[in-house]
Formats: structure tokens, C-alpha cells, sequence
């Protein structure tokens, strides 16, 4: 008999002596479930539709390859649009799944096998699910793109948590050049982009995982998602030099004489990810739990204890509502670091040597609670901005202390005004540049120097760096020496 009939045995005698319990006992919360060992990705198939499972997989190696999609042994789509194709989807309840020293290898030709469709490497579906100490790798080049897009984690339904994962992210076009050729509808290049983990639906927990990211998509991100919680979680992208670009000889860039998306060509002196965001909220999307779908924003979003390395943001969740908390989390060589909108920032670190800690996303921002600790840098300083922090919006209360390291180049905190930002040159984007900054409070415990530009007003609190007072009705003073 083979394994999977015994452990499906071991399961049915296992609900057998459930029932005999509650019927002698009446102990109706009572359950004994047996574990479940699988040894290869065909026996655990059955199991990410079983209710109350205890899986446990063989340490190995496993590889889902071209030929496998030929075979026909993965072909599930999800239920929203069905237009995205599912190598494992977990669709049970109340089951958990220990992967404990198992590797998951997709071959980045997998993308293209399936045709017209969006691939999601994982996908769960079901409620109350835990997965845990997977390591899933995508093995093949950098440039395996997918025919549309690729995600390697999707988490819909509700109060399901991920645990222990270790994701590398591979296959993107076009990789090296971040978002400089396009992004959403718009693009000089067409892309097609790779992803790591989406989370939507309700309450659901991504925990103490490891995310190196070598693609072109967000890291971690979120749409219709309510209470999500991501915690103690590591990204780490890469980032390349405008110059380094711009040198290229052929080329999908050089095909297009480095002309951007955003109309004029690409500056030099700049850092670009070639990823995206490390942690981003979207306000729109579907999720489906319980067998419904539904379609909404973001809401009540907790990061706490994250890194986030060499991405275009740290942590970005401006475009989610409700309550936002950030908590003990450090952004390094990130081309921003905490952009929230409103809502909290607490015992966050962020050093400044590729784009300022913290930028305003709109002129609307309002209520900002930011204490951050600037730490030196790990490599040269290379800020197009010339921004430790730039500051719009009103009714905030932000504290900067720790390293003045970046003085000597030129950095300083700015009040309003223009950003100076890549994407934002020659009058591009108005809407998301040159804002006004005003009714809010600042204490600038660094050495660095606060410009207020003619865009502020209302402006106090402290500085130990020079003050330029541009603006009207500022009372920021002087402390330092």
C-alpha cells in the first residue's frame, strides 16, 4: 500500500476516534488529528484541499519543471478572472504544513509554459492555515520573464500565516533598470513583471521570512487586504547607478536611446532598485475568502521588526486606510525609506545614502508620527535628491536623531518645495512634487540642516542643524553647535 493510502488511513481513523469522543464525552472542541508525511509534491497535492490537515514533507529537494506543466500535473487556476495558473493552491482550512528543510525549485521556464497566463507559484485560499520554513527558489536566469506576470506567494482567504520562508525571486523583463522605461499602463519598454509576495484578504500574518529579490515587481506587497501583519521579515534587492545605465552599448534601454516613461532621458547621478517596493500597500484589489470574492482597498496595516535592503521604498503604505503602525524597522540603501501618508512610525531606523528616510507621498499627508535614527552608511553616498527628509502636508510630528554622517555631502531635510526626485524633473508628475508644508512639528536632533522652503508655514520645534527659513509664520529654533 502506498504512503499516501496509508497516511489518508491514519487520517480516517484518526476522525473515527474524534467521533467516539464526542459521542461517549461530548467533547465537541476536541479533535485528534494524525500527522501526515509526504515525500514528493504528488503526495502532498492531496492534501492542499483537506480540512484539518497535519502535513509534513521529507527534507529534499523538489523541482517543478517544464515538463511537468506538459504532463499536465499542475493546472489549477484561482477563482478571480481565471487568468492566473496555480502550481500549489491551499485550499482547506485549519491545516498546517511543515516544510522544514525542503527546497522548492521552479525552473524560470515554468513562466512561459502555460501561455497567456499569470502564474502564482503559491496560493492559499483557505482559512486558518499555517506554512511554515519553506525555502522556494527560482532557478534560471534573470531574464526568464513571464508571459504576462509572476508571484511567488499569493495569501487570500483569512487568518492564514506564513512562517519561516526563505524566497528567492528570479524572471523579469526588463531587469536592471527599476522603474526608469515603466511600470503600470505607460511603459517605453513593455514588461513584464515578477513579484514576490502579494498579500490580501483577512488578518492574514507573514512572519519571520527571508525575501532576496531579483526581479522587476514589489517585494512584499498588499491589495484588499484588512489587518494584514507583516513581522520580522528581510528584503533584500540590488540597486544600480544611472551611469551604469546609461554606459550600456545594446540593450533593451539602449534600443530606446534611454528615453524614460517619464518623457525625457535618464539623468545621471542617481540610484535606481531594480526591483521595486520592499513593503507597499495598494488602495484597489480582489482577494476572495470564504468563496467570495470581493473588491476593495487596504486597510489597518502592521510592519514590525522588518529590513528592508536595496529596494525603491522601505516601507511605503500611504494608499492604505485605517490604522497604519510601523515598528523597529530599518531601510537600507533604499531609494526612500518610510512613506505612510499618516499613521505611525516607531523606533525605525533608515540611513539616507541613496534617497531620503522618509518623503511625503501627496500634499495631503496629515498626521504623520515618525521618530526615526539615521544610521551611516554601508557604501559611498550617491543621493540624487540631496534629502535626509522631505516633509509636506500638515499636522505631523516627526523626530530625526542619530548619524549626521551625510553632512558633508550636501544632504539636508526639506520643508516643501521641489523633491528632486528622478521621477519628478522638468514639471513631470506635479501632482506628487513641489508641496506645501505647513502646521506641523519637527525635532531635528541631528547636525543636519533644515531648508523651509517658500512652500512652508506654521513650522516648529527644533533643529542642532542651520535653519533656512524661507517660508512664513515658522518658529523652528536654533539648538545646535
Amino acid at each position: 500500500m502506498s504512503t499516501l493510502c496509508l497516511n489518508l488511513k491514519n487520517n480516517a481513523s484518526s476522525k473515527l476516534i474524534t467521533l467516539l469522543y464526542v459521542a461517549v464525552f461530548g467533547l465537541t472542541s476536541f479533535q485528534i488529528t494524525a500527522q501526515s508525511m509526504v515525500n514528493s509534491l504528488q503526495e502532498l497535492k492531496p492534501y492542499l484541499a483537506a480540512d484539518n490537515a497535519i502535513v509534513k514533507m521529507k527534507p529534499g529537494v523538489y523541482s517543478i519543471t517544464v515538463d511537468d506543466v506538459e504532463k499536465g500535473l499542475y493546472t489549477q487556476e484561482t477563482k478571480i478572472k481565471n487568468t492566473s495558473k496555480v502550481l500549489l493552491l491551499f485550499e482547506g482550512n485549519n491545516s498546517n504544513y511543515d516544510f522544514t528543510d525542503v527546497t522548492i525549485q521552479v525552473d524560470t521556464k515554468v513562466f512561459q509554459a502555460f501561455g497567456h497566463f499569470e502564474i502564482n507559484e503559491i496560493q492559499i485560499t483557505g482559512n486558518r492555515n499555517v506554512l511554515k520554513n519553506l525555502t522556494l527558489v527560482d532557478v534560471g536566469s534573470v531574464h526568464d520573464a513571464p508571459t504576462r506576470r509572476a508571484t511567488n506567494i499569493v495569501m487570500d482567504g483569512a487568518h492564514n500565516k506564513i512562517e519561516g520562508f526563505h524566497v528567492t525571486t528570479k524572471g523579469s523583463f526588463p531587469y536592471g533598470y527599476g522603474d526608469a522605461f515603466g511600470k503600470g499602463g505607460k511603459s517605453v519598454i513593455p514588461h513584464r513583471k515578477h513579484s514576490a509576495c502579494l498579500i490580501r484578504g483577512e488578518s492574514n500574518h507573514l512572519k519571520d521570512s527571508k525575501f532576496v529579490h531579483r526581479s522587476y515587481g514589489h517585494c512584499i506587497f498588499m491589495q484588499a487586504a484588512n489587518n494584514p501583519i507583516i513581522e520580522g521579515c528581510e528584503v533584500e534587492g540590488e540597486v544600480r547607478k544611472t551611469d551604469d545605465m546609461l554606459a550600456e552599448t545594446s540593450g533593451p534601454a539602449f534600443d530606446v536611446n534611454f528615453m524614460t516613461v517619464w518623457r525625457y532621458t535618464l539623468p545621471k547621478g542617481y540610484m535606481l532598485s531594480t526591483g521595486e517596493a520592499g513593503i507597499r500597500a495598494y488602495d484597489g484589489g480582489e482577494t476572495i475568502i470564504d468563496g467570495k470574492q470581493y473588491r476593495r482597498g487596504t486597510s489597518n496595516v502592521t510592519v514590525l521588526n522588518c529590513t528592508v535592503k536595496y529596494m525603491r521604498t522601505g516601507v511605503t503604505i500611504a494608499h492604505a486606510t485605517g490604522k497604519k503602525y510601523v515598528e523597529g524597522c530599518v531601510a537600507i540603501g533604499c531609494e526612500n525609506g518610510f512613506s505612510l501618508g499618516s499613521g505611525d512610525v516607531v523606533n525605525c531606523k533608515a540611513d539616507v545614502t541613496h534617497g531620503p528616510a522618509y518623503a511625503s507621498t501627496y500634499e495631503r499627508d496629515k498626521g504623520y508620527n515618525a521618530d526615526i535614527t539615521l544610521i551611516p552608511s554601508k557604501q559611498p553616498y550617491y543621493n540624487g535628491t540631496g534629502a535626509v527628509a522631505y516633509i509636506g502636508g500638515s499636522q505631523h510630528k516627526i523626530t530625526l536623531r542619530g548619524s549626521s554622517e551625510g553632512v558633508n555631502n550636501g544632504l539636508k531635510i526639506k520643508v516643501g518645495g521641489e523633491k528632486n526626485n528622478i521621477r519628478l524633473l522638468h514639471g513631470n508628475l506635479p501632482n506628487q512634487n513641489d508641496f506645501k508644508g505647513f502646521d506641523f512639528e519637527i525635532h531635528n536632533l541631528t547636525n543636519y540642516p533644515v531648508y523651509l522652503s517658500n512652500k512652508s508655514s506654521g513650522v516648529t520645534g527644533e533643529s542642532k542643524g542651520p535653519i533656512t527659513n524661507l517660508g512664513t509664520d515658522n518658529t523652528l529654533k536654533y539648538t545646535g553647535k
